[in-house]
């Protein structure tokens, strides 16, 4: 079974930034398909940003320029850097990897902007 754990969620006002950490096993952070998926109550759960196996990325239109996605090797995780948040940035955010035909999933991590 493959554990990814979230963390670095929190209250930040908007305009502000939060680094979101995912830890996983390291050869997923290496070699796999990995990224971050949002959702809020009632509504699906959606694609935020995702890096391929060969580092290509794909980006929710809203925030491409504001988000980035990374992967730290040394410290077997993937990061997720969001800066200039948005109200409607506000969701529980959760780390995401592919294995083969598989996907895996965290618990999640919550991220509220609010003034």
């Amino acid at each position: 079974q493959v554990q990814l754990v979230e963390s670095g969620g929190g209250l930040v006002q908007p305009g502000g930034s939060l680094r979101l950490s995912c830890a996983a096993p390291e050869r997923i952070v290496r070699f796999y398909p990995v990224g971050w998926y949002r959702q809020t109550p009632g509504t699906p759960r959606e694609l935020v940003i995702s890096m391929t196996g060969g580092n290509s990325t794909n980006y929710l239109a809203s925030v491409k320029g504001r988000f980035t996605i990374s992967r730290d090797n040394t410290k077997s995780t993937v990061l997720l850097q969001m800066n200039n948040l948005k109200p409607e940035d506000t969701a529980v955010y959760y780390c995401w990897a592919r294995l083969g035909v598989s996907d895996y999933w965290g618990r999640g991590t919550q991220v509220t902007v609010s003034s």
